[in-house]
């Protein structure tokens, strides 16, 4: 039974392992998005606000637009706090014993996962546009300009690493309970009998050609009458 698995995880509370652990694909992108989200937050906080020369008020580097800082800023945190919880979530998966709970928390990963693919696809779309219509004159030091590549080029791989993600997820959900052990639809087979409505070998049915079905039973089991042939 060692070998059973539901959704990728053997039975709940076996030993957790950190090594295994961490050598798993999915923990493996999860820590490099997590890593990736930081980049992005810490380029566009740190270095995606300037100021023109004799100007105190810094305004966004990708086209003085606001919008696109705070979409890279908040994008970048909330990934961040999602690869934490999926991690934390990965740790605990193998505890959970409801197979039902497994399922739930693995469709979740997939629609978290391919939910935030497509976010950073349309950040980077947004990030690379906003970089690109931008004006010489706005930034004449050319300040920030590498922190604004490095995010536009995170963003972009954060696209995979996160898809990566959704399909892990999704070969764990097709994989399910490979074992009876772990099967939600399983019912004890003492209870499925006792269960069962009885049914007559067929005796309740067998009637005489002549109608006389409950005299000839009767008949059968009298001993003052002896041994009668039952017609069936």
């Amino acid at each position: 039974m060692e070998g059973m698995q539901a959704y990728g995880a053997g039975k709940a509370g076996g030993a957790f392992d950190p090594v295994t652990f961490l050598q798993q694909p999915q923990t493996i992108l999860r820590i490099v998005s997590w890593l990736f989200s930081i980049v992005i937050f810490g380029c566009i906080a740190n270095e995606g606000y300037i100021n023109r020369p004799q100007q105190v008020e810094e305004f966004c580097i990708f086209n003085s637009n606001q919008n696109a800082c705070n979409y890279g800023v908040f994008m970048g945190s909330m990934a961040f706090l999602c690869c934490v919880a999926f991690l934390a979530l990965d740790v605990y998966f193998p505890q959970i014993s409801s197979v039902k709970d497994r399922k739930k928390v693995v469709l979740a990963d997939v629609g978290v996962s391919a939910f935030w693919s497509f976010m950073w696809f349309v950040g980077f779309c947004f990030l690379a546009n906003q970089w690109q219509v931008t004006k010489s004159e706005d930034n004449p030091l050319r300040e920030g300009g590498d922190a604004a590549r490095a995010a536009i080029t995170f963003a972009f791989f954060s696209i995979f690493t996160w898809a990566g993600q959704s399909f892990l997820a999704f070969q764990k959900y097709k994989l399910g309970a490979d074992s009876a052990l772990f099967s939600q639809d399983y019912t004890d087979p003492s209870q499925d009998a006792a269960g069962a409505p009885y049914t007559s070998f067929g005796g309740d049915d067998l009637e005489s050609p002549g109608g006389g079905g409950q005299t000839n039973s009767d008949g059968a089991f009298d001993g003052s009458g002896g041994y009668q042939r039952q017609d069936y």
